[in-house]
């Protein structure tokens, strides 16, 4: 079995536009390109509706979009990660402020102590 083979938007546009101007039959151009004639008219019928634009395809649009979505939620994680270390060692430092018996954060502003 034959692979499927794949035709760039311009090649496309060409025989299209080869197909508009009247220049050649559809049967002409079918043989000459060696391309089907239902297919020439698939794409004269997507050019009438979209232009033929060089675009990405629909699946390319949503695989973009899901991309965009899920780069969009790394960088809201990693904003949400680095929020919740920096919370954590705050914490860690306020704690052992705290449970020094010095609670002062230098000995010298301490005011004397047991004597």
């Amino acid at each position: 079995m034959r692979e499927r083979r794949r035709f760039s938007p311009a090649f496309r546009r060409e025989v299209v536009g080869e197909l508009l101007s009247g220049a050649c039959s559809l049967a002409q151009l079918s043989r000459r390109h060696d391309v089907s004639s239902g297919l020439i008219l698939y794409w004269k019928k997507r050019y009438e509706e979209t232009g033929l634009a060089e675009g990405p395809s629909a699946g390319e649009k949503r695989s973009l979009a899901r991309i965009a979505q899920l780069e969009r939620m790394v960088g809201r994680l990693t904003m949400e990660n680095e929020l919740l270390k920096k919370a954590v060692e705050y914490t860690a430092r306020r704690r052992k402020e705290l449970s020094s018996p010095i609670t002062a954060k230098s000995l010298a502003a301490s005011k004397g102590g047991a004597k």
